[in-house]
């Protein structure tokens, strides 16, 4: 793994524009001269307790506690290590990242990679060039057009066409200066008994499969053929490509779904083309897997809410049943949008339109009552033998769900289905099983997750924080007055004693990034950071902080004299000047803000 220089962490750093990055997943208003808040991605709230200051670059949130730079908004949100969140940031924003040395075979690993990677945008951009151009793509275009979809989408997700010869990007690539092996490696060619190497997708329509930074590894492919077989050909796993790691269309349905706090997940490569047609933006695709880990894992990163529109056939409604076994280690709220037998996504938006997608989306419902559904229409109610099956089918999925409201509604729709008195399918429902346990909301990624509130701070420690946020606030007066101060005197804490170090020795113009590995500093200064974005830079005010730290100093000398039995009466009397001292300061500060207002 190749480890980058310093000087490109920094460049990536002052490349980063916080309003954009963090905007992709919170809705941003300003709140403060150089602070902008919103709805907290990391915990459920109605109230914005979520703040991020611009120049800075840091972010906080004062309800869960959950703080620091862009690097760590990548790491929590995007669900990757620091290395990871480098290479997202970097690649967002145009900056190149220089290796630090590595050894031969790293760095050779490493370049063919790249080269992989760069194959694979070539051959895409192939693809995409001789859907639209050639006259042998018109029975594609008009399969796709059939099928509802317009250019604007298609393009945007990259469609293509592979040629029908068996040669095209076997030449295409090797005039590129690429070899026959990396064709090979990257899943774009074969090799036959005889040796010679071809094309491996031919007279298909070409769906790039691609990374959540929108890098092809791999591709989808449609037969336009009936005698071609099999009618759907994906890449095979190989050195960039690994099947049921990604999701289609994820690049760009993230931050769509970011906003929505929801991800709607449809079977096929059209269905995911078709709902972003139709304005669901925040949806991807499976492409062609049953539900795995990694993208349950990818989906959890996404949002807190998943909402299941597959195919409204048996495939379907069992892929729905495994998706929903994986999801329940991730405490994925799961959700099922009913479609019409017989049809897919991409079918409904064709006939009847993108509202009545939407409809049926915003009537999603949750997929225990789509289960227990499932299992009453499967059943024969008719008779006694007939409930007696399905009140055993559906003990284990009651045994699931704690006391609840909807508990409740399911019992009364059992009830109601095969004509029991309520209380009787209640009691036979519940037998042989233990009672459920009301399971926390979160669902393993930051989105949604249960937090508990940050420890509260007591005076001393909000005086020392509101001190040094008012040092960030007016930078020049605030090296000063850390300058002129003795650190182990004034703060009460090594914590705070740190974070005013760190700050004291950046306000010189360095940047306030913490160092790796250094997690509880870098909370600290960023919410230092945020609090002083609403701050207005004010002399008074710096006065009147510095002065309250010397009061809380006095304090605790005070206790300590007392406790040794000594007099005190020295020290009420610097006690009682400094109070005044800070009343005045506070005056100041108020009248200063009266003018600048």
């Amino acid at each position: 793994m190749p480890r980058y220089t310093d000087d490109s962490r920094d460049r990536v750093r002052d490349a980063v524009d916080m309003v954009d990055l963090v905007g992709t997943r919170v809705e941003l208003r300003r709140a403060g001269a150089n602070r902008m808040e919103g709805l907290c991605p990391f915990h459920e709230e109605r109230t914005p307790s979520f703040g991020i200051n611009p120049a800075e670059k840091l972010f906080y949130c004062f309800g869960c506690g959950e703080g620091g730079d862009a690097f760590k908004f990548v790491q929590l949100t995007e669900g990757v290590d620091f290395k990871g969140s480098l290479e997202y940031l970097a690649d967002r924003y145009g900056v190149d990242l220089e290796v630090v040395e590595e050894d031969a075979a790293a760095a050779e690993r490493r370049r063919e990679r790249e080269r992989l990677l760069e194959l694979l945008e070539r051959t895409a951009a192939f693809y995409v060039r001789y859907l639209w151009d050639s006259a042998e793509a018109a029975p594609a275009r008009e399969y796709l057009a059939g099928r509802g979809l317009e250019e604007g989408a298609l393009r945007e997700f990259r469609v293509g066409y592979a040629p029908s010869a068996w040669d095209k990007v076997l030449i295409a690539s090797r005039r590129a200066s690429f070899t026959d092996r990396e064709l090979v490696a990257a899943g774009l060619a074969s090799r036959g008994r005889e040796g010679r190497t071809y094309d491996r997708f031919r007279r298909r329509i070409m769906f790039p499969l691609c990374d959540a930074r929108g890098r092809v590894l791999g591709f989808g492919a449609r037969a336009m053929g009936a005698d071609q077989k099999p009618k759907y050909l994906n890449s095979s796993d190989n050195a960039v490509y690994h099947k049921g790691r990604h999701l289609f269309g994820a690049d760009i349905a993230r931050a769509p779904a970011a906003k929505a706090q929801t991800v709607i997940v449809a079977e096929g490569y059209t269905d995911v083309i078709a709902m972003h047609q139709a304005g669901l933006r925040h949806t991807v695709g499976l492409m062609g897997t049953a539900l795995t880990e990694e993208q349950v894992g990818e989906l959890a990163r996404m949002a807190s809410t998943v909402l299941l529109a597959l195919d409204a056939d048996a495939a379907g409604q069992e892929a729905m049943l495994r998706a929903a076994r994986v999801a329940a280690r991730r405490s994925l709220s799961l959700r099922v949008v009913a479609l019409p037998p017989g049809s897919d996504p991409a079918d409904l938006v064709a006939a009847e339109g993108a509202r009545a997608m939407e409809e049926r989306v915003e009537a999603s419902v949750p997929f225990v009552r789509f289960r227990v559904e499932r299992e009453l229409a499967a059943a024969d109610l008719t008779s006694a033998e007939g409930k007696d099956a399905a009140i055993g089918a559906l003990r284990p999925v009651f045994a699931q769900i704690p006391p609840s409201a909807m508990r409740e509604e399911l019992i009364a729709l059992v009830a109601d289905r095969t004509e029991l008195a309520p209380a009787l399918v209640a009691s036979w429902l519940a037998q042989g099983t233990r009672p459920a346990v009301a399971q926390p909301a979160g669902n393993g990624a930051p989105q949604g997750r249960p937090v508990a509130p940050p420890a509260a701070l007591d005076a001393a420690a909000r005086a020392e924080r509101n001190f040094l946020a008012q040092c960030l606030a007016a930078p020049a007066l605030g090296r000063e007055a850390l300058v002129a101060i003795d650190l182990d005197a004034a703060f009460s804490t090594d914590r705070m004693r740190r974070a005013a170090g760190h700050i004291r020795a950046r306000l010189g113009g360095e940047s306030m990034q913490v160092a790796d590995g250094e997690e509880e500093l870098a909370t600290i200064v960023a919410e230092i950071g945020v609090l002083a974005g609403e701050m207005r830079a004010s002399d008074a005010a710096l006065e009147a902080e510095r002065l309250r730290l010397d009061l809380f100093a006095l304090d605790r000398e005070i206790a300590a004299a007392q406790a040794a039995g000594q007099p005190i009466h020295e020290l009420n009397r610097r006690r009682h000047e400094l109070t005044h001292r800070i009343g005045e300061a506070e005056a100041r500060a108020l009248e200063e803000t009266h003018v600048a207002e």
